[in-house]
């Protein structure tokens, strides 16, 4: 999920009651629930660094106890700041308290990333596989709504209590942000339930004479009832709309083929490569596309794509297939030897290695 989620349901989780228990609880908890993405920082080190670690160590339940312990360093730093100014807390701070809610506002970050489609690997370095629940689109405005919500209206209430009874409340909006936790949950049930029935739906359907072998189906923002279906049979991968309310499979007769390229020694050599073993390793439905370049004489471009974001930018108008491509798609560049000579991750240039 985008960070604005991740910082707002950590707010919520700190207000739900933690915050009654130790000072800084619910500073700790918002931190600690966006802290898993400071793996940006690789994208200093090239673009495909940034991709091979992307959701990586600190997304992993071993790194949880690394992520709360640097944040709980970071509160430290503030509390001895604020102490040396002569500024106190209403509570008294529990350290061990704070670094298990850290954990906790960790835990929750992984399982934000895990209902979108790109996917977490919890289990690094034990095992490297990726999970995916594919449920909610990586920004969701329902789910922010419910977030503010929660946050925004005890704050309200409040205003109006103190007005009327002339009282100030130093834990208000705990109601709140319970009810916004609890919303998220019940969002989750619901878009499962239609992913459920989008993925049946592609999965008794017969594709130009042939039966699918995979199917999956991608979340589109806000409506839990229009899903992005992928199908792969034997020949081909199609994407087509799905409206999971009906079960009705590419309702408005858009669906793309997408046919399986022949594997060559050029999409080997690719295949091979640093990007292309990353890349495979992460893709769910990859589609390698090959095509000659002048530059460097008699070399080839390949073209990786993976179809789960095909959709991708959400289709308002009529994007370009360029721009369709540079969504999460990468490429790598070879000359006549079948040497690599460039690596891409959308438009960004990875330096190769000597």
């Amino acid at each position: 999920m985008e960070p604005v989620t991740h910082f707002l349901t950590g707010a919520c989780i700190g207000r739900a009651g933690l915050n009654r228990k130790t000072a800084y609880a619910t500073l700790v908890t918002t931190l600690a629930a966006e802290f898993p993405d400071i793996d940006v920082v690789l994208n200093f080190r090239g673009p495909l660094v940034a991709f091979q670690h992307h959701r990586g160590f600190t997304h992993t339940l071993a790194g949880l106890p690394f992520n709360a312990a640097v944040v709980l360093a970071i509160l430290y730093g503030v509390h001895r700041w604020r102490a040396a100014r002569g500024h106190s807390t209403i509570l008294p701070v529990r350290w061990g308290l704070l670094y298990v809610y850290g954990l906790i506002a960790g835990i929750s970050h992984i399982l934000l990333d895990f209902t979108n489609n790109y996917g977490v690997r919890p289990f690094e370095p034990l095992n490297w596989t990726w999970y995916e629940w594919d449920i909610v689109f990586i920004i969701e405005p329902v789910i922010l709504a419910v977030l503010l919500l929660g946050l925004v209206m005890p704050a309200l209430f409040s205003l109006v209590g103190q007005e009327v009874a002339g009282r100030r409340e130093h834990f208000r909006g705990r109601g709140g942000a319970l009810f916004a936790l609890i919303s998220i949950v019940l969002i989750w049930g619901v878009r499962d339930f239609y992913h459920r029935k989008a993925v049946t739906a592609l999965e008794y359907q017969s594709y130009n004479g042939e039966d699918p072998k995979r199917v999956a189906a991608m979340p589109y923002p806000a409506n839990p009832f229009r899903w992005a279906g992928v199908v792969e049979t034997e020949n081909a991968f199609q994407t087509m709309d799905i409206d999971a309310l009906n079960g009705i499979v590419d309702p408005q007769g858009r669906t793309q083929v997408y046919g399986k390229p022949e594997e060559t020694p050029v999409t080997l050599a690719a295949k091979k490569s640093w990007l292309g073993r990353i890349y495979l390793s992460w893709a769910k439905f990859p589609l390698v596309e090959t095509e000659p370049v002048q530059e460097p004489p008699g070399g080839h471009l390949v073209r990786f794509r993976d179809l789960r974001f095909a959709y991708f930018p959400i289709r308002i108008g009529n994007p370009t297939e360029t721009e369709m491509r540079r969504v999460l798609g990468a490429s790598v560049l070879l000359d006549k030897d079948l040497n690599v000579v460039e690596m891409k991750v959308g438009t960004h240039i990875q330096q190769i290695p000597d």
